[in-house]
């Protein structure tokens, strides 16, 4: 009997054995198995940013990766019972995370927060989301009413340390670990159990630099930063001594979200920036623009969400007679007229917003040109413009790039157009949920018409607009839907053929996070590290501002890859696919990037604020911590005790299958001596 007891055993352990050798030999290869043992997971990680006061944003706490069982909640309010991977709605993102914040119990039972996605359920968050401060950068305000309430759908998770991973999931991942969560709950989270698994592990954590000092020093973080690009209409020399007055037109092409990778700014502030080019479109079909009585230049700043450093590093070039601005004379600037949010303007309705209740002659000059602009529209297809002076009660400028001009010197002359008064009425204002549909073409096209004739006025020096220049300056509608489509959409996206006949897009979806900034600012600027955003309005610009190069030699235009032989030449339209031109045009990168930092052969350096900047004070000097991968992955894991005799059974397939080969090598034999 025990013989029989034993033969049995060795028949079921071989058994056992062949079953497995079978179902991995299914398996071609690694990833085969992997991908049959973890759900994909797809989405968008909250990453960890640094300042010269600590850290803010998300990453796993440690070294290491964070595991925990899905857990939904449906409201921000329910309860956490054990530690968990916790999935919820988009809608409960702010408030949960606030509530961490204050929780500290809370907070020891959340390994990592996944956050469904929000596609088509925008309309149900009907409240609102904002992820910034109630009045965003603030310690940068000309004014000391800094508890104004500007962005009244604030959260302020922008600025606030998670030391958890933060996970926006895309559509199908959302579906996917739903279903999980729901098994988990339907099991009363028994085994088996669906859990995630988070490898979002920051450097600066890895390596203890917790500060923008210490991870620059320690090479694990580099500063937040890009180029902005200024360019003039008509050109001008960069050894130019004219002492035409300057109007300044300006505009940002930067926003912020708590996901960096699913930030588009469509109302904020990419519908100002559409409307400045489709001006611009306009302006640069206006004969004789060297005989203007003032010089037009447009600046598009980036970093402007992240303490204004376009502007900043804008102004301190004119400052210091950098190489990036020659041509340009910061006495010489009379005006300037930034172009804000303006896609969700009702019944087409802008506000005017000067710093001071008495403003002086050139800025009450720009605000009675906005009132000739918009009542000589054509209204015929859309609603009459309107433009308000912003209510006096308002404490002075909102957040925009004109405050830094005013630091600067509080005499500059100037206005911000914007769709709203005293509040923001953009409700995904810097959220990843500010996406085209946010925004009306048609208002952007009401604004372009309104900056294009105000620009025109100022520039001319005329008092009022003819039914000709009327028609001159009527801006091209289809110019801008196709710029929505480009730089607000993934289809068609950068891949469009407007970005695409000026540059060769690393990616298809735009994103309008800064990023980080690449190389060396001193140094002049490589492709490589301009973002498409940058390289297109560059291109873009300096197609538009370009003056002919020979109205009758048509080989007087040279094709180019990169640069042209004539200093005051600039190559437009050079991509992997067709070379470029050679146009006369002052297109111009200026490196953005905080006025506190200092580059050497080194790297980057933290420098103190130069006495009395009151920016430079204010500036947090952001960074962002490098990271190897940022990923997360589902799957189902049983019990230590089911793990304890998958392991014993293992084991007993291993002894089994050396028993039987001890018994097949001994028959053998003996067969052999029978032989």
């Amino acid at each position: 009997m025990r013989m029989m007891g034993s033969s049995a055993l060795l028949v079921l352990a071989f058994r056992l054995f062949i079953f497995a050798q079978s179902a991995i030999a299914t398996f071609q290869s690694v990833p085969e198995l992997e991908s049959a043992m973890y759900k994909p997971v797809d989405g968008n990680a909250c990453v960890r940013l640094l300042t010269v006061s600590g850290e803010i944003g998300c990453g796993n706490p440690g070294r290491d990766k964070v595991l925990a069982p899905l857990f939904r909640l449906g409201s921000a309010n329910d309860a956490v019972d054990q530690k968990s991977s916790v999935l919820l709605p988009f809608s409960e993102l702010s408030a949960f995370l606030n509530r961490t914040l204050y929780e500290p119990d809370l907070t020891k039972k959340v390994a990592g927060v996944l956050v469904e996605s929000a596609f088509g359920i925008i309309d149900d968050i009907s409240a609102g989301s904002s992820d910034d401060e109630r009045f965003p950068e603030a310690p940068f305000a000309p004014y000391a009413n800094r508890s104004y309430v500007w962005n009244p759908l604030g959260s302020g998770i922008i600025n606030e340390r998670f030391n958890f991973p933060v996970y926006l999931l895309s559509d199908s991942s959302t579906a996917t670990l739903q279903e999980a969560a729901l098994g988990n709950q339907k099991r009363s989270f028994k085994y088996p159990i669906a859990v995630a698994e988070f490898d979002v592990v920051m450097q600066t954590t890895k390596v203890g630099t917790l500060t923008s000092d210490a991870c620059l020093v320690g090479s694990s973080c580099l500063p937040l930063g890009g180029y902005s690009v200024w360019s003039a209409l008509p050109p001008v020399k960069a050894s130019s001594s004219s002492n035409k007055k300057l109007v300044l037109a300006i505009a940002s092409m930067d926003s912020a979200s708590f996901f960096r990778d699913k930030t588009l700014g469509a109302d904020s502030p990419l519908s100002g920036l559409l409307a400045l080019l489709a001006a611009v479109d306009v302006l640069s079909s206006i004969p004789d623009s060297h005989n203007w009585e003032k010089q037009l230049v447009i600046a598009v700043f980036t970093g402007e969400a992240w303490g204004y450093l376009g502007s900043r590093q804008f102004l301190n070039q004119l400052a210091n007679g950098g190489s990036f601005v020659q041509g340009l004379n910061r006495s010489l600037i009379h005006q300037i007229l930034e172009v804000g949010s303006v896609g969700q303007a009702v019944e087409n309705a802008f506000y005017a917003h000067s710093q001071n209740s008495e403003a002086s002659a050139a800025t009450l000059e720009v605000l009675e040109a906005l009132q000739v602009a918009a009542s000589s529209i054509n209204s015929e297809d859309a609603a009459e413009v309107q433009v308000n002076n912003a209510s006096t009660t308002n404490p002075g400028l909102p957040p925009s790039s004109l405050m830094p001009f005013i630091h600067e010197n509080e005499n500059t002359s100037g206005v911000v157009l914007t769709e709203f008064d005293s509040v923001f009425i953009n409700k995904y204002y810097h959220s990843s949920l500010d996406v085209k549909g946010q925004v009306n073409v048609s208002s952007i096209a009401a604004a372009a018409s309104l900056v294009a004739r105000t620009l025109y006025l100022l520039v001319t020096g005329q008092s009022n607009i003819s039914a000709a220049d009327s028609d001159l300056l009527s801006v091209n509608k289809s110019l801008i839907e196709e710029l929505t489509r480009c730089l607000l959409t993934c289809n068609p996206g950068m891949a469009c053929d407007l970005v695409k006949w000026f540059i060769t897009p690393t990616q298809t979806c735009p994103n309008h996070y800064v990023g980080v900034f690449l190389g060396d600012p001193t140094a002049p600027p490589v492709a490589e590290y301009i973002d498409d955003t940058s390289r297109f309005v560059w291109n873009f610009l300096a197609n538009r501002t370009a003056s002919i190069i020979n109205d009758t030699d048509t080989s007087a235009i040279m094709e180019c890859t990169t640069g042209c032989a004539d200093s005051e030449q600039v190559c437009v339209g050079s991509t992997t696919e067709h070379k470029g031109v050679c146009v006369h045009s002052t297109t111009r990168y200026v490196p953005a990037y905080s006025t506190r930092l200092q580059f050497a052969a080194s790297g980057w350096r933290v420098v103190p604020a130069v006495s009395g900047d009151v920016m430079g004070n204010a500036d947090p000097v952001y960074t962002e911590s490098y990271w190897k991968v940022l990923g997360v992955r589902v799957f189902t894991t049983e019990s230590s005790t089911f793990d304890a005799w998958i392991l014993i059974a293992g084991m007993a397939i291993t002894t089994g299958s050396f028993v039987i080969s001890l018994f097949g090598k001994s028959a053998f034999r003996k067969r052999l001596k029978h032989a």
